[in-house]
Protein backbone atom coordinates (compact mmCIF):
# COMPACT_ATOMS: atom_id res chain seq x y z
CA UNK A 1 0.00 0.00 0.00
CA UNK A 2 1.52 3.19 -1.05
CA UNK A 3 0.42 6.03 1.58
CA UNK A 4 1.27 10.02 0.96
CA UNK A 5 1.95 11.05 4.74
CA UNK A 6 2.11 14.63 3.75
CA UNK A 7 -1.08 16.15 1.83
CA UNK A 8 -3.53 19.03 1.80
CA UNK A 9 -6.84 19.68 0.91
CA UNK A 10 -8.98 23.11 1.06
CA UNK A 11 -11.98 24.32 -0.32
CA UNK A 12 -9.98 28.22 -0.16
CA UNK A 13 -7.23 29.45 1.79
CA UNK A 14 -8.23 31.82 4.94
CA UNK A 15 -5.01 31.47 6.89
CA UNK A 16 -2.54 33.77 8.57
CA UNK A 17 1.28 34.37 8.86
CA UNK A 18 3.65 36.44 10.31
CA UNK A 19 3.48 38.83 6.62
CA UNK A 20 -0.23 38.99 7.38
CA UNK A 21 -3.84 37.26 6.41
CA UNK A 22 -3.69 34.68 3.07
CA UNK A 23 -6.40 34.06 1.10
CA UNK A 24 -6.83 32.57 -2.62
CA UNK A 25 -6.98 34.52 -5.25
CA UNK A 26 -7.14 33.07 -9.11
CA UNK A 27 -4.96 30.36 -11.04
CA UNK A 28 -3.05 29.23 -7.91
CA UNK A 29 -2.16 32.90 -7.26
CA UNK A 30 -2.50 33.23 -3.03
CA UNK A 31 -2.49 36.79 -1.63
CA UNK A 32 0.14 36.98 1.94
CA UNK A 33 -0.58 40.72 3.42
CA UNK A 34 0.05 43.07 1.03
CA UNK A 35 1.67 40.91 -1.82
CA UNK A 36 0.65 37.47 -4.35
CA UNK A 37 2.57 34.70 -5.33
CA UNK A 38 2.14 31.70 -7.46
CA UNK A 39 1.53 29.55 -4.82
CA UNK A 40 -0.05 26.70 -6.69
CA UNK A 41 -0.84 25.30 -10.04
CA UNK A 42 -2.37 27.76 -12.67
CA UNK A 43 -4.53 24.50 -13.45
CA UNK A 44 -6.57 25.38 -10.03
CA UNK A 45 -8.80 28.32 -10.99
CA UNK A 46 -10.01 29.33 -7.47
CA UNK A 47 -6.51 28.49 -6.15
CA UNK A 48 -8.63 25.86 -4.15
CA UNK A 49 -8.01 22.41 -3.78
CA UNK A 50 -11.42 20.55 -2.41
CA UNK A 51 -10.85 16.80 -1.23
CA UNK A 52 -12.50 15.56 -4.43
CA UNK A 53 -9.37 17.15 -6.20
CA UNK A 54 -6.74 15.20 -3.67
CA UNK A 55 -8.76 11.68 -4.43
CA UNK A 56 -8.44 12.28 -8.52
CA UNK A 57 -4.69 12.92 -7.84
CA UNK A 58 -4.67 10.02 -5.58
CA UNK A 59 -6.25 7.75 -8.01
CA UNK A 60 -4.05 9.22 -11.19
CA UNK A 61 -0.95 8.07 -9.25
CA UNK A 62 -1.96 4.95 -8.30
CA UNK A 63 -1.78 6.17 -4.12
CA UNK A 64 -3.97 4.44 -1.51
CA UNK A 65 -4.02 6.61 0.81
CA UNK A 66 -3.39 10.30 2.55
CA UNK A 67 -2.66 12.03 5.47
CA UNK A 68 -4.19 15.11 5.63
CA UNK A 69 -2.08 17.95 7.32
CA UNK A 70 -3.16 21.59 8.10
CA UNK A 71 -1.51 24.68 8.75
CA UNK A 72 -1.89 28.60 9.52
CA UNK A 73 -0.83 29.76 5.89
CA UNK A 74 -4.04 27.79 4.45
CA UNK A 75 -6.33 28.23 7.69
CA UNK A 76 -7.59 26.00 9.94
CA UNK A 77 -10.03 23.52 8.27
CA UNK A 78 -10.75 20.89 11.27
CA UNK A 79 -14.31 20.80 10.42
CA UNK A 80 -13.72 20.38 6.71
CA UNK A 81 -10.67 17.76 7.33
CA UNK A 82 -13.04 15.87 9.91
CA UNK A 83 -16.03 15.40 7.75
CA UNK A 84 -13.74 14.51 4.58
CA UNK A 85 -11.95 11.76 7.16
CA UNK A 86 -15.61 10.02 7.75
CA UNK A 87 -16.95 10.35 4.30
CA UNK A 88 -13.31 8.54 2.95
CA UNK A 89 -11.98 6.59 5.71
CA UNK A 90 -10.79 4.08 3.25
CA UNK A 91 -8.64 6.86 1.76
CA UNK A 92 -8.14 9.87 3.96
CA UNK A 93 -6.59 9.93 7.84
CA UNK A 94 -7.01 13.59 8.83
CA UNK A 95 -4.36 15.75 11.27
CA UNK A 96 -6.01 18.57 13.32
CA UNK A 97 -4.86 22.51 13.69
CA UNK A 98 -4.25 23.71 16.97
CA UNK A 99 -2.42 26.86 18.26
CA UNK A 100 -0.91 25.67 21.75
CA UNK A 101 0.07 29.45 22.20
CA UNK A 102 -3.41 30.86 21.38
CA UNK A 103 -6.12 32.02 24.50
CA UNK A 104 -8.39 28.92 24.40
CA UNK A 105 -5.71 25.87 23.41
CA UNK A 106 -7.27 23.60 25.74
CA UNK A 107 -10.98 24.12 25.06
CA UNK A 108 -9.63 23.87 21.36
CA UNK A 109 -7.85 20.17 21.98
CA UNK A 110 -10.53 19.15 24.26
CA UNK A 111 -13.16 19.95 20.92
CA UNK A 112 -10.45 18.22 18.84
CA UNK A 113 -10.43 15.22 21.14
CA UNK A 114 -14.45 15.17 20.93
CA UNK A 115 -14.17 15.45 17.08
CA UNK A 116 -12.46 12.38 17.16
CA UNK A 117 -11.97 11.77 13.58
CA UNK A 118 -8.58 13.23 14.25
CA UNK A 119 -5.24 11.11 14.46
CA UNK A 120 -3.47 13.90 15.87
CA UNK A 121 -2.46 17.20 15.61
CA UNK A 122 0.28 19.39 13.50
CA UNK A 123 1.89 21.98 14.65
CA UNK A 124 3.58 24.12 11.55
CA UNK A 125 6.25 25.94 13.33
CA UNK A 126 7.80 27.08 11.15
CA UNK A 127 8.90 30.97 10.88
CA UNK A 128 7.80 32.55 7.49
CA UNK A 129 4.32 30.61 7.04
CA UNK A 130 4.36 28.52 10.88
CA UNK A 131 3.73 29.36 14.59
CA UNK A 132 7.26 30.62 15.14
CA UNK A 133 6.17 33.81 13.08
CA UNK A 134 2.91 34.32 15.01
CA UNK A 135 4.29 33.71 18.23
CA UNK A 136 8.07 34.85 18.06
CA UNK A 137 10.47 33.59 21.05
CA UNK A 138 8.36 30.39 22.04
CA UNK A 139 9.59 27.10 22.54
CA UNK A 140 8.20 23.90 22.04
CA UNK A 141 9.60 22.69 25.56
CA UNK A 142 8.02 25.29 27.86
CA UNK A 143 6.60 24.15 30.51
CA UNK A 144 3.27 25.55 29.70
CA UNK A 145 2.86 23.10 27.02
CA UNK A 146 3.45 20.00 29.01
CA UNK A 147 0.01 19.37 28.91
CA UNK A 148 -0.70 19.29 25.40
CA UNK A 149 2.21 16.62 24.82
CA UNK A 150 0.73 14.32 28.11
CA UNK A 151 -2.82 14.66 26.01
CA UNK A 152 -1.83 13.53 23.17
CA UNK A 153 0.67 10.48 24.62
CA UNK A 154 -2.68 9.63 26.51
CA UNK A 155 -4.80 9.18 24.00
CA UNK A 156 -2.56 7.62 21.80
CA UNK A 157 -2.34 10.09 18.66
CA UNK A 158 0.60 11.78 16.93
CA UNK A 159 2.15 15.10 17.24
CA UNK A 160 3.51 16.35 13.68
CA UNK A 161 6.22 18.97 13.27
CA UNK A 162 7.30 21.08 10.53
CA UNK A 163 10.39 22.78 12.42
CA UNK A 164 11.42 24.92 9.81
CA UNK A 165 14.73 25.23 8.54
CA UNK A 166 18.21 24.77 9.90
CA UNK A 167 19.43 27.92 11.93
CA UNK A 168 15.68 29.36 12.32
CA UNK A 169 14.23 29.93 15.67
CA UNK A 170 11.68 27.35 15.11
CA UNK A 171 14.27 24.85 14.34
CA UNK A 172 14.24 23.23 18.38
CA UNK A 173 15.82 19.77 17.89
CA UNK A 174 16.65 19.66 21.62
CA UNK A 175 13.21 20.61 22.77
CA UNK A 176 12.11 17.66 20.44
CA UNK A 177 14.07 15.35 21.73
CA UNK A 178 13.16 16.29 25.14
CA UNK A 179 9.30 15.34 24.31
CA UNK A 180 10.28 12.22 22.75
CA UNK A 181 12.48 10.73 25.58
CA UNK A 182 9.72 11.99 28.22
CA UNK A 183 6.46 10.53 26.42
CA UNK A 184 7.73 7.39 24.63
CA UNK A 185 3.69 6.56 23.77
CA UNK A 186 3.89 9.54 21.92
CA UNK A 187 4.65 9.08 17.93
CA UNK A 188 6.55 12.16 16.97
CA UNK A 189 6.75 12.79 12.97
CA UNK A 190 8.90 15.94 11.84
CA UNK A 191 8.13 16.70 8.59
CA UNK A 192 9.86 17.57 5.15
CA UNK A 193 13.28 15.39 6.30
CA UNK A 194 14.21 18.43 8.64
CA UNK A 195 14.39 20.87 5.86
CA UNK A 196 17.40 20.06 3.86
CA UNK A 197 16.90 23.43 1.70
CA UNK A 198 19.68 24.37 -0.58
CA UNK A 199 22.79 25.47 0.52
CA UNK A 200 22.45 23.34 4.07
CA UNK A 201 25.22 20.70 2.64
CA UNK A 202 27.63 23.66 1.97
CA UNK A 203 27.29 24.93 5.42
CA UNK A 204 29.21 23.43 8.17
CA UNK A 205 26.88 24.93 10.63
CA UNK A 206 23.27 24.01 9.29
CA UNK A 207 24.76 21.01 8.19
CA UNK A 208 25.64 19.76 11.45
CA UNK A 209 22.26 21.37 12.80
CA UNK A 210 20.70 19.35 10.12
CA UNK A 211 22.59 16.26 11.05
CA UNK A 212 21.15 16.98 14.71
CA UNK A 213 17.56 16.63 13.76
CA UNK A 214 18.05 13.90 12.02
CA UNK A 215 19.43 11.53 14.51
CA UNK A 216 16.09 12.07 16.67
CA UNK A 217 15.46 9.12 14.59
CA UNK A 218 17.48 6.89 17.07
CA UNK A 219 14.58 7.50 19.22
CA UNK A 220 12.10 4.79 18.87
CA UNK A 221 8.94 7.17 18.60
CA UNK A 222 10.40 9.51 16.06
CA UNK A 223 9.56 9.69 12.01
CA UNK A 224 10.37 12.08 9.47
CA UNK A 225 8.22 12.48 6.23
CA UNK A 226 10.15 13.15 3.01
CA UNK A 227 7.45 16.10 2.06
CA UNK A 228 8.65 19.05 0.18
CA UNK A 229 12.17 17.91 -1.23
CA UNK A 230 11.82 19.17 -4.43
CA UNK A 231 11.21 22.56 -3.59
CA UNK A 232 14.68 23.25 -2.01
CA UNK A 233 15.91 22.57 -5.20
CA UNK A 234 15.95 25.83 -7.34
CA UNK A 235 16.23 25.57 -10.64
CA UNK A 236 15.99 21.97 -11.34
CA UNK A 237 13.43 19.25 -12.76
CA UNK A 238 12.58 16.43 -12.29
CA UNK A 239 14.04 13.83 -11.10
CA UNK A 240 15.62 16.95 -9.09
CA UNK A 241 19.11 15.22 -8.54
CA UNK A 242 20.15 17.60 -5.21
CA UNK A 243 16.63 16.17 -3.64
CA UNK A 244 17.92 13.09 -4.28
CA UNK A 245 21.00 13.60 -2.50
CA UNK A 246 18.84 15.22 0.54
CA UNK A 247 16.82 11.79 0.68
CA UNK A 248 19.81 9.83 0.03
CA UNK A 249 21.58 11.65 3.16
CA UNK A 250 18.48 11.14 5.32
CA UNK A 251 18.14 7.43 4.60
CA UNK A 252 21.78 6.81 5.89
CA UNK A 253 21.55 8.97 8.83
CA UNK A 254 17.47 7.78 9.66
CA UNK A 255 16.96 4.23 8.08
CA UNK A 256 14.23 2.99 6.13
CA UNK A 257 12.21 2.34 9.33
CA UNK A 258 12.18 5.54 9.78
CA UNK A 259 10.96 7.25 6.85
CA UNK A 260 7.57 8.42 5.43
CA UNK A 261 7.18 9.31 1.80
CA UNK A 262 5.06 12.73 1.16
CA UNK A 263 4.76 15.35 -1.11
CA UNK A 264 3.04 18.10 0.41
CA UNK A 265 0.70 18.43 -2.16
CA UNK A 266 -0.72 20.76 -3.82
CA UNK A 267 1.91 23.24 -3.56
CA UNK A 268 4.75 20.99 -4.83
CA UNK A 269 2.56 20.41 -8.34
CA UNK A 270 4.01 24.10 -9.37
CA UNK A 271 7.35 21.51 -9.43
CA UNK A 272 6.43 18.56 -10.94
CA UNK A 273 3.15 16.42 -11.64
CA UNK A 274 1.55 14.09 -8.54
CA UNK A 275 3.29 10.89 -10.13
CA UNK A 276 6.39 12.42 -10.64
CA UNK A 277 6.87 13.08 -6.82
CA UNK A 278 5.97 9.23 -6.33
CA UNK A 279 8.52 8.31 -8.98
CA UNK A 280 11.09 10.47 -7.46
CA UNK A 281 11.44 8.70 -4.25
CA UNK A 282 10.70 5.26 -5.51
CA UNK A 283 13.66 5.84 -8.29
CA UNK A 284 15.70 7.15 -5.85
CA UNK A 285 15.60 4.56 -3.46
CA UNK A 286 15.20 1.25 -5.87
CA UNK A 287 18.12 0.02 -5.11
CA UNK A 288 16.95 -0.89 -1.40
CA UNK A 289 15.46 -4.50 -0.87
CA UNK A 290 11.55 -4.94 -1.89
CA UNK A 291 10.56 -4.78 2.03
CA UNK A 292 12.08 -1.38 2.68
CA UNK A 293 11.05 0.13 0.14
CA UNK A 294 7.30 -0.51 0.70
CA UNK A 295 7.83 0.38 3.88
CA UNK A 296 8.95 4.20 2.85
CA UNK A 297 6.72 4.18 0.76
CA UNK A 298 3.58 3.00 3.03
CA UNK A 299 4.49 0.39 5.37
CA UNK A 300 5.62 2.98 7.87
CA UNK A 301 2.64 5.38 7.49
CA UNK A 302 0.19 3.47 8.25
CA UNK A 303 2.02 2.39 11.38
CA UNK A 304 2.55 5.77 12.57
CA UNK A 305 -0.81 7.39 11.30
CA UNK A 306 -3.11 4.07 11.63
CA UNK A 307 -4.30 1.69 8.95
Amino acid sequence: MIVDAHAHAFATIRGVTRDGPTASGTRGRVTIGDRTEQALPASLEHSSFPVVALLASLDEAGVDRAVLLQGPYYGEENAYVAEACRASPRFLAGMAFLDPWQEGAREAFDGVERIGAFRGIKLECSEPTGLLGLHPGRRLDEPGLGWLWRGLERSRRVLTLDLGRPGTSSYQTDAVRAIAAAHPGLCVVVCHLGQPAAGVFADHTLCRAWEEQMSLARLPNVWFDTAALPAYCPGEVFPWPSAVEALRRGLDLAGPGRLLWGTDIPGLLVHGSYPQLLDHVRDALAFLPATDLEAVLGGNALEVYGH
